[in-house]
Order: C-alpha cells, then sequence, then structure tokens
C-alpha cells in the first residue's frame, strides 16, 4: 500500500498530498513529523537504532520517536500513535516543547516536539528499529559530529539544549520541565 503526506507551505498549510517516496528525495515537497523525546528520571534520552532497511539513515542512531504525520492527522494525534507504533507505549502524558523544520537534500519536514518520561521497558517494532537505549547528555555530545547519530537528531539535540538554555531557569531550585503532573522533574538531571 502505498503511504501518503500532507504537503505543507511555509506556514504550515496544507496544499496537497504526494507518495512518500516523492517526499524522501524531493526536498521541495514539505511535509509534517511528530517527535517525541523519551526521558528516564536520571536525565537519560533514549534513543533509537534505525533499521539497515530504512529508506532514510540506516543503521544510525535517531530521535526516541520519530514519525510522519498522516494525511488530516494532528502533531500530537501522530505523536501519540508513533509512539505506541514504534516502542510499545501508550497512556503517557505528553509535554509539547517546540516546532521546528529541518531543512536538507533529502527532505524538508517541519516538526513538533514533545517531552515525556518513562523507564522502560520498550516492546519496540524490530522491522524499524534494532536497538533501544538510553544516552547521557555527555555521551550525546560526544557522539555528535561522528556519524552516529542521524544529521536530523543532532540537529534536534542542537534545539532541544537551546530550548533549555532560553526556557528552564533556576536550575538549582529544581524547576524544570515535567511530562505531567505527577511525573519527576526529568530536566534536573540534564546537564545545558
Amino acid at each position: 500500500m502505498m503511504e501518503f503526506f500532507d504537503i505543507v507551505d511555509d506556514n504550515d498549510r496544507v496544499i496537497g498530498t504526494a507518495p512518500r517516496r516523492e517526499c524522501h528525495g524531493n526536498p521541495a515537497l514539505v511535509h509534517r513529523a511528530a517527535h517525541v523525546l523519551v526521558f528516564n528520571r536520571a536525565g537519560q534520552l533514549l534513543l533509537q537504532k534505525r533499521s539497515p532497511d530504512k529508506d532514510i539513515q540506516p543503521d544510525k542512531w535517531d530521535t526516541s520517536v520519530g514519525g510522519h504525520l498522516d494525511p488530516g492527522e494532528s502533531y500530537l494525534e501522530a505523536a501519540v500513535r508513533e509512539m505506541h507504533e514504534e516502542l510499545g507505549l501508550s497512556g503517557l502524558p505528553l509535554t509539547f516543547l517546540y516546532h521546528s523544520k529541518i531543512r536538507n537534500e533529502i527532505e524538508s519536514e517541519n516538526i513538533a516536539t514533545y517531552l515525556t518520561s518513562h523507564e522502560g521497558p520498550f516492546v519496540y517494532n524490530r522491522r524499524e528499529i534494532v536497538e533501544v537505549r538510553f544516552w547521557g547528555p555527555e555521551e550525546i555530545d560526544q557522539g555528535m559530529g561522528t556519524g552516529v547519530f542521524t544529521p536530523n537528531f543532532e540537529e534536534e539535540w542542537r534545539m532541544f539544549k537551546e530550548f533549555r538554555r532560553r526556557y528552564v531557569t533556576e536550575r538549582e531550585s529544581g524547576i524544570g520541565l515535567c511530562a505531567g503532573d505527577s511525573l519527576p522533574d526529568v530536566m534536573k538531571n540534564v546537564d545545558g
């Protein structure tokens, strides 16, 4: 079955649809994706290693959850769906972080990024994901630019760190981002 994506303009308004195979390879076809950053209580970020069969960036470590929006789907709906499809997680509170645009020679995506917290276990989709594991912020920083991560994740990590610098303050007081009211502050252990 052929997969289709909504195509959007610079203001993220839907202007048409196109098959996935055309969107990957034609950066003029801007489409939407949702990302979820899954942290544990120690402030480590869950990353997934992409399958060698993926059409984009096979065998590289990527964002905890990432997937394209189905036509007519909202960013939040896609984040919830993808979190379940990729990691087997459902019913977790998601905190919206930011919108971003990723542009490269392969594709152009408008992205909404969300935050949640979970310790595992994870039941991941083995057709798309080879492995999942938590990475500490220092470990991620050391891997940047080495080819271990997808370029999109490296850009996501830079955006996340900038977001933290701008919006998470009073670190010593323990004030930070929290995915829902009942979960602990997942940011207090993440280096900025």
